[in-house]
């Protein structure tokens, strides 16, 4: 019983029995019935004196019980959240906390097809990136792909994934620790029509030791999980840096699980154009080597500084053609002008290590192959990256099926699904922006 209803009611009991004893002596006298009445209500007054001390006692009591559970359950709350974090166990977040986090969604860090992310910061002033997820069977699917690949892996390389929130029909939520310096495609590709502000251009010892650390990311989830991770959506918009500019591999919406004794696995065709493997277009099914693919197509795209898939020449539609950069590479390589297709800003820059440019053109070359048992493995591009193997020359890939969406039609900076069009990076190029989209047309690409 509450303390205040206590003592309201001994205060009740004893003003009632003070009452019956003032009037029994009124009619009473001092007569033998009136002290016998008194002797009664002096002990009803004890009885409540009593009952109020030990129900105070009980209170008291049970106040420091609740009290001692309190701080003992804070107190184990507090070791299961740090033993979570440091497990890398997500945290399952309540969508006010969310809201909170992102003052009610306010600050937008990206828009994708069927995604958006924004930036927050939780009560512990950890800065956050949370990912809202919208539709109804493909957010399903994505969210589990993603939460699935990344909730159990530790590497200094990949995004972290903090909680995440499940609302009942409605968007889910995943929150990502927070990388400052944004996406790789930011710091590459030139300035111009971009909806991505560009940060500036990554001088070449960065860009080498970014590729290295994307290397070593994806050799983690191949080889080094329990289960191989394949992430087949890599591509500059996918690779973080961080305040060192080390790179972190994100975005694992389109992920896929792969046990150990299978060799490739069949799924629907979904992906970035430009980055695709032609196993994946063709239906032979994929594997870690359609990983590796895309591998090589960001590893020339960081060498030229421009995107690998460009249309060329003015005037109309008609006259305009497409270039496929791998293509011009591998005809440099042949012709021993190796140096031409570098950045042209890193070579007005001067800083350039013509052994490294070799290496990252050579190992993209070996992974770009359509024959996917010609490409290497990414622990043996790790290797190939930090010199512990010769690269041998690369035979020269047949460049025949591009992954090209509505290639009968001139791309244009804010077409619709053009979630991050690039700006063209020479004069009279324009770049084909990348987006993810679920049907491809198979299209036959000149060398030009």
């Amino acid at each position: 019983m509450e303390g205040r209803k206590v003592k309201i009611i001994a205060v009740a009991a004893v003003i009632t029995l003070v009452i019956v004893l003032v009037v029994a002596r009124l009619c009473l006298k001092l007569s033998r019935s009136f002290f016998l009445i008194f002797g009664a209500g002096i002990a009803g007054i004890l009885s409540v004196f009593i009952w109020v001390y030990l129900q105070n006692r009980v209170d008291l009591r049970r106040n420091s019980l609740q009290r001692r559970f309190s701080l003992e359950g804070k107190e184990l709350r507090i070791e299961y959240s740090f033993l979570r974090k440091v497990a890398g166990v997500p945290t399952k977040f309540r969508y006010k906390e969310i809201e909170d986090a992102t003052d009610n969604f306010r600050a937008i860090l990206g828009k994708g097809a069927s995604a958006s992310v924004f930036r927050g910061i939780l009560d512990d002033g950890t800065a956050v990136a949370v990912k809202r997820i919208e539709g109804a069977e493909y957010g399903e699917r994505e969210f589990r792909s993603e939460v699935a690949a990344i909730a159990s892996v530790q590497h200094v390389n990949l995004v972290r994934l903090i909680g995440y929130c499940c609302v009942p029909e409605g968007p889910r939520y995943l929150v990502y620790e927070f990388i400052h310096n944004g996406s790789l495609d930011t710091w590459i590709f030139p300035p111009g029509g971009s909806r991505r502000s560009q940060r500036g251009c990554l001088p070449w010892n960065l860009r080498y030791r970014v590729a290295i650390d994307v290397a070593k990311a994806l050799a983690y989830l191949h080889h080094d999980c329990r289960k191989k991770i394949l992430h087949l959506d890599v591509k500059p918009e996918n690779i973080l840096l961080d305040e060192d500019f080390r790179a972190i591999v994100s975005d694992f919406g389109l992920s896929k699980l792969m046990s150990k004794d299978q060799s490739r696995i069949i799924t629907t065709v979904r992906g970035t154009r430009g980055y695709l493997a032609p196993e994946w277009l063709l239906e032979q099914g994929i594997s870690e080597k359609s990983d590796i693919y895309s591998y090589g197509m960001v590893l020339l795209e960081i060498v030229g500084g421009r995107r690998n898939v460009n249309l060329v020449g003015g005037g109309d539609k008609s006259q305009r053609k497409w270039s496929y950069f791998p293509r011009i590479v591998n005809q440099k390589v042949r012709e021993g002008k190796l140096l031409e297709v570098v950045d042209e800003r890193l070579m007005q820059e001067g800083m350039i290590d013509e052994r490294e440019v070799r290496v990252l053109v050579y190992v993209a070359l070996w992974c770009i192959q359509e024959r996917d048992k010609l490409r290497p493995t990414m622990a043996r591009v790790v290797e190939m990256l930090e010199g512990r193997v010769v690269i041998d020359r690369p035979p020269e890939p047949e460049m025949i099926v591009v992954d090209l969406l509505s290639i009968e039609e001139e791309p244009t900076g804010g077409g619709e699904g053009a979630a991050n069009p690039a700006p063209p990076t020479r004069q009279g190029e324009a770049e084909l922006p990348p987006t993810s989209a679920y049907s491809f047309g198979l299209s036959v690409l000149s060398g030009r």
